[in-house]
Order: C-alpha cells, then sequence, then structure tokens
C-alpha cells in the first residue's frame, strides 16, 4: 500500500475520534478532510476494493433516505454495505467513511463482500464518478436548490450528462425516475442499462400544480410538455405534443398506493418483471413513497431479493431529522426536514393530510449547506397548513424572513420569533400542552443542531453513534 495512504488513513481516523471527543459532530468532515489533504487519491485507491461495486444516489431530494433504505435492504441480502450514512455526501465524507472502515495496512475490512453505497451531492457527482466508477448510479429527481451553490437545474442536468460520459468505457447501470422528465432524459441516448422506475397509480397525484414545478419544456425541441397525472412539482405522466417524447415505461413500479394509520404510512405494491411485493412503508407522504420506489429499483439493479426489500422496506426507521421521532417530557416531537419548495412544499401537503390541529416550529438558516439565498420560501406553500395551525413560530438565523413569509401566509402579524435554536425548542416544548405534538420543520443545517439537542433531552444517540 501507498505510504501516503496509510498516513491518510491513520490520520482521518484520529481527526474523526478528536472531533467526536469534543462534542464537534460524528468527525466525517474532518476526518475526510484532513485525510484527502495527505492523499488525494485515497478514495480512488480504496473504492476499488468493494467486492460487490459501487453504488452512487444523487438528487436534490430523497438521496438520503433512498440510501439508507438500500443500505438495510443490501443487510438484509446478505452483503456487508458500507455507507456513508451521516449523510457527509461530498469527497471529503467519502474518503471519511473509506478511511474509517480501512485499516492502517490500506484494507477494507471485508473488502470481498462488501457494497458501497455512496449518497453523493449533485454536484459532487463528476468528480466521484472518475474516482470511484460505480456500477450502479440512481438518479432521484432534479429541482431547484440552492441556486448560488448550484445555479439552475439545467446546469446540474449537463453536470450530470457530462459524468456519465467519462463512464463510456465502461458504463455503470443507471436507475433513473420516469416521472421526472429532466431524470429521464439521461436515459435517452445511455449506452448501457438503464432501470426505469415511477408511479403508476393516478389516483396518488396531487389536486393542483405547484409553484415548485421546474422542468416544464420539453429537453428535446423545447416545447411545452402536457400532463395526464401530476404527482408533484414536475413529477407524472408527461409528453411533448411537438416531437413526440414521453415518459419511459417504468420497469419497477409502484401501484396501489393507500395512505393509513392516520397518514403515518403508505401501503403500496412494487411490481417489477422479477418480482411483486405487498409493502407497508412506516413513513407519511407520496415522496417517500418515491423514496421507496428508487430503493427498490437500486435492488432490482443489483439483482437483490424480493424479500430483502419488503423485510427492508417493512421494517425501515426514518434517517436522522426526516420524519424523525422524539419523545420528551410528555410531548411528541417531530422532525421533517424542508430545505427547499419541492420538498417542503411535500412535508407540508404530508402534515395537511393529517387530521388534528398543529403546533408549528418552522427554523430557516442561510449558512452554506442551506444556501445563502434564502428567496425560495415564497415558492412554498406555507398556506397550505395555516387553517390546521394552533401555534406557530419562526426560528433560526433568518427568523424574521421565516416570520414576514408566515405574515404573508395567514398566521398572524404577531408570530413569535427566537433566532436561537435551542431557546426556539424550549420555549414550544414550554407552551405544548402534555400529551401534545410539536412539529419542527427546519432546514439542513439548523436539522442539524435541533435533532442534536432534541436527541440530548429524548436520551438518544448521537446520529453517527446510532447503528454503529
Amino acid at each position: 500500500m501507498n505510504p501516503r495512504t496509510t498516513l491518510a488513513i491513520i490520520a482521518g481516523k484520529a481527526a474523526g475520534a478528536a472531533s467526536r471527543r469534543l462534542g464537534r459532530g460524528g468527525g466525517t468532515a474532518i476526518a475526510g478532510v484532513v485525510a484527502l489533504r495527505i492523499d488525494p487519491a485515497l478514495v480512488r485507491r480504496l473504492a476499488p476494493q468493494a467486492g460487490r461495486g459501487v453504488v452512487a444516489i444523487t438528487g436534490t431530494n430523497g438521496k438520503t433516505t433512498t440510501s439508507l433504505m438500500l443500505s438495510h435492504i443490501a443487510d438484509d441480502a446478505g452483503a456487508r454495505p458500507l455507507h456513508n450514512r451521516s449523510g457527509s455526501n461530498m469527497m471529503r465524507g467519502i474518503a471519511a467513511t473509506l478511511a474509517a472502515e480501512a485499516s492502517v495496512a490500506g484494507a477494507l475490512e471485508d473488502a470481498r463482500e462488501r457494497l458501497l453505497i455512496l449518497e453523493i451531492d449533485e454536484a459532487t457527482l463528476p468528480e466521484m464518478a472518475r474516482e470511484t466508477k460505480p456500477s450502479v448510479v440512481v438518479f432521484t429527481n432534479l429541482f431547484r436548490d440552492q441556486l448560488d451553490r448550484y445555479g439552475e437545474v439545467d446546469t446540474v442536468a449537463r453536470a450530470w450528462e457530462r459524468a456519465l460520459g467519462e463512464l463510456q468505457a465502461a458504463p455503470p447501470t443507471i436507475v433513473l425516475n420516469a416521472d421526472d422528465p429532466a431524470v429521464a432524459h439521461l436515459g435517452r441516448e445511455y449506452a448501457g442499462r438503464v432501470v426505469y422506475y415511477g408511479i403508476d397509480d393516478p389516483g396518488a397525484a396531487g389536486d393542483a400544480t405547484e409553484h415548485a414545478s421546474d422542468y416544464r419544456t420539453c429537453l428535446v425541441c423545447g416545447g411545452e410538455l402536457t400532463y395526464t397525472v401530476t404527482f408533484y412539482g414536475h413529477l407524472g405522466h408527461w409528453r411533448c405534443p411537438s416531437c413526440g417524447s414521453h415518459r419511459p415505461h417504468p420497469d419497477v413500479r409502484a401501484v396501489e398506493i393507500e395512505s393509513r394509520g392516520g397518514g403515518d404510512t403508505v401501503a403500496m405494491r412494487i411490481d417489477a418483471p422479477s418480482l411483486s411485493l405487498e409493502v407497508v412503508l412506516p413513513m407519511a407522504g407520496l415522496y417517500n413513497t418515491y423514496n421507496a420506489l428508487s430503493a427498490a429499483a437500486a435492488a432490482v439493479a443489483l439483482g437483490l431479493p424480493g424479500a430483502a426489500v419488503e423485510s427492508a422496506l417493512e421494517g425501515f426507521s426514518a434517517a436522522f431529522g426526516r420524519q424523525e421521532r422524539f419523545a420528551i417530557d410528555g410531548r411528541d416531537v417531530h422532525v421533517l426536514l424542508g430545505k427547499n419548495p419541492a420538498g417542503l412544499n411535500q412535508v407540508l401537503r404530508t402534515l395537511a393530510a393529517q387530521a388534528g390541529r398543529k403546533r408549528l416550529v418552522f427554523i430557516l438558516n442561510d449558512g452554506l449547506a442551506d444556501g445563502r439565498d434564502i428567496s425560495w420560501i415564497w415558492d412554498t406553500d406555507y398556506e397550505l397548513l395555516q387553517p390546521q395551525t394552533d401555534w406557530p413560530l419562526a426560528a433560526g438565523v433568518r427568523a424574521e424572513d421565516m416570520a414576514l413569509r408566515m405574515k404573508y401566509a395567514g398566521y398572524g402579524d404577531d408570530v413569535p420569533v427566537v433566532r436561537d435554536v435551542p431557546a426556539a425548542l424550549r420555549l414550544a416544548l414550554d407552551e405544548a400542552p402534555a400529551g401534545g405534538t410539536l412539529f419542527v420543520i427546519p432546514t439542513y443545517t439548523a436539522m442539524l443542531e435541533a435533532r442534536e439537542w432534541l436527541a440530548k433531552r429524548a436520551g438518544q444517540a448521537h446520529f453517527w453513534e446510532e447503528g454503529a
């Protein structure tokens, strides 16, 4: 093994351990930064050791949950998944994941049985693809997100096309959302194997077009797309009347979708040429139906058994901050990440479909991982929950902006404003009645802070320790 790699592994492990001891998170970012500084080729040297291959999962929304679902499926199938489960999804997170599992001699534990499952930031995919040569790449969806980092959706789509173009010598299987015209377009002239997935239940469609609809023109001819069914955003059954381009027929599809348990669970049938499964997913919302479907499609692409898909999805627990629940002082606290218009609209629609009055804490930050531009909140349908809301609170670095948006959504002129996240959560818990439910809806960096504070109050482990 290259001595730089050995040194990088040792230093990365030490940096991660020191970060955890100091209480500064799971140590994934700093471990990867240190390891890559010493050996920039670390990922390229270690990733090929995964004997069952490398799976990359990318997209605007759903990649954390999808990758965790696939990791559980692989585990139930008897594989040894190695997964950047902390959600650190840039090259430093990949490096930290690999270094943590490598011996100082540079060998992954049980390398032959390992399946490397990597959640990947949309803009990081080209570099990741060059370094790891994935055997399967899963694309969930493409929406506007952090325009100051990524630019418009067309920029991301072109970067994805370049990444796939660089893998032409050994093209991976690509798993594409047929209901997203931007994602489905990637398979139009692709030289390798394509597995499409989609929802084939018109009854699951939304009742109106949302503001967060980012692709309405054909990528082939520029004509206006038409829809016979719209699920949310620009996801649905689409076609172009001008050139005839249309939604591909999905190889893996969800049918007979039904919300159960007061909206807390979703039942569905997943059909594919090799399987037909009846699944009750212990998560709410159509967006989680898509997450489960994309994980199932990835499992089909990998040849994993249907029994593992069914058992993993039915026993699934939410990824941290995504419909995660905490019991604190007799209150039930739900944390639902909302980081862009498309994703947050699905959170709001999911909550609006649940009976009962709501107590809400919206937390808005503008950190680098959130995007500095918070104008997207004006494209989000906060009005959906206003009629069901008993008590609202605006929190976070941009709490005043959040309160202004809530004012225009009808929540009133006097929405309480608390910028400090722990202080906001303490107030919300104090104001909530015993036995009541509190919904916390944060952006990404706010979720990390809120989740850590709530977990400590609830006596739960840090997210990087869970399942370890």
